[in-house]
């Protein structure tokens, strides 16, 4: 394994956010000071979760040197892809050339109820679609975004969005659970993230359905097999956790393993099964699963509802345990 990261939702108490957010920024820096190659942050509307992943990790920028930022994912049916390109640059600027902005399209969650808030005068003409997307690639890439360039009286105009950060354009992922975004990510040279959600299409087996979507994502991609994709499952491992933590993960895992045994709702959503155990076991598992084989790089996932040690503690676990275990060596300072 060549690259390792993880992933968090940030959550926070509505009476404290502050707390929430601290936290957050304090995972990331010890995620870089435990050598981790990137820290992603999911997107939360109307929750107690991170609802601008891109201003945290213009926080986060600020507090830390090497480790990428990444965001998994924006669902851009919240967003206006010009505005979004302009704050994603900036951040990509304000970083170093670190940011690794991953996004998903579809209307907004629950947009019955926001549409009157969110696009009262154009909900029945946005489109949700890739084109979305399209429009946002473009935008990061230097297409032009405006019909005027020059000068107007003392002020310069420029036709396309500013700041311009050069790499960025080639560090979009697509955060896909189906085959066609698999193969309209390729399609388009973006990256691909594929988490512990996938749609049973082809197949009920987990392993199975997110290794043809890896395989699509890169026949369809310029680069081909050196197409970058991160795979992004719950990971706890338990090497260094109290007897209290272990059981309080056995018992979260316990919870969620129903979802995993056959396709959920009209989506027919498939869910991986959250991996609990010690380094070795976990580096076992994972050894044996067809999707994890066909990767080089991970953003294990955090698990949504624990607290700020036993994050830390699972950290801690994956870069010096589970990491190595998997042959990764951690990133040194710069």
């Amino acid at each position: 394994m060549r690259k390792l990261g993880f992933l968090t939702i940030g959550l926070f108490d509505p009476d404290d956010p502050a707390r929430g957010h601290e936290s957050t920024l304090e995972i990331i820096e010890r995620g870089e000071q435990l050598g981790f190659d990137s820290a992603w942050v999911r997107n939360r509307h109307l929750q107690h979760g991170i609802s601008s992943p891109v201003a945290v990790l213009a926080a986060a920028s600020q507090r830390t040197r090497r480790i990428e930022l990444g965001t998994a994912v924006i669902p851009l049916g919240w967003e206006n892809p010009l505005r979004l390109a302009e704050d994603l640059a900036t951040v990509d600027v304000l970083s170093g050339g670190r940011l690794n902005p991953g996004v998903s399209v579809g209307p907004p969650l629950h947009f019955d109820r926001v549409r009157q808030t969110l696009y009262p005068d154009t909900a029945d003409v946005e489109d949700f679609s890739y084109e979305r997307v399209r429009r946002l690639l473009d935008l990061v890439r230097g297409n032009p975004a405006s019909s005027f360039r020059g000068t107007e009286g003392f002020e310069e105009f420029s036709d396309r969005v500013q700041p311009h950060s050069a790499g960025l354009g080639s560090r979009l992922w697509y955060g896909g659970a189906s085959l066609r975004s698999a193969t309209w990510a390729g399609a388009n040279g973006m990256n691909f993230l594929t988490s512990s959600v996938v749609k049973a299409e082809e197949s009920e087996d987990f392993a199975e359905i997110q290794l043809s979507h890896i395989r699509a994502f890169r026949a369809h991609h310029p680069d081909g097999e050196r197409a970058r994709v991160s795979q992004g499952l719950v990971v706890i491992p338990t090497d260094s956790a109290s007897a209290a933590q272990r059981e309080r993960y056995e018992a979260y895992a316990r919870a969620r393993t129903p979802r995993t045994l056959a396709p959920q709702g009209p989506g027919r959503m498939m869910f991986a099964a959250d991996l609990v155990g010690t380094s070795e076991e976990i580096a076992e598992r994972l050894r044996a699963h067809a999707a994890f084989r066909e990767v080089d790089e991970v953003a294990f996932a955090l698990p949504f509802t624990f607290a700020h040690e036993d994050y830390l503690q699972i950290l801690t676990d994956m870069a010096e345990r589970l990491g190595p275990a998997l042959g990764w060596r951690p990133a040194t300072a710069g």
